[in-house]
């Protein structure tokens, strides 16, 4: 049964995902992610097998399938 971590809801749905990852200074983006994802306040959660295939993607230094360019912005 799912109850969300952040607001408690009980409603959730099953999405693919994209994540940033910082890495020795250095972003990666995982794409396609299988994440439980909170109807209510979009919290998103990850299985236990789903976190360490994403650690030996990120570590490993996976081949990448492509590159993007981004802005930087700082807050201050």
């Amino acid at each position: 049964m799912f109850t969300c971590a952040v607001c408690h809801a009980k409603e959730c749905r099953n999405e693919l995902v994209t994540e940033p990852f910082q890495i020795d200074g250095q972003y990666v983006f995982v794409e396609r992610i299988p994440a439980v994802v909170c109807a209510r306040c979009g919290e998103e959660s990850f299985s236990s097998g789903t976190t360490e295939k994403i650690r030996l993607l990120v570590h490993n230094q996976a081949e990448s399938t492509k590159s993007i360019a981004m802005p930087v912005l700082e807050f201050s």
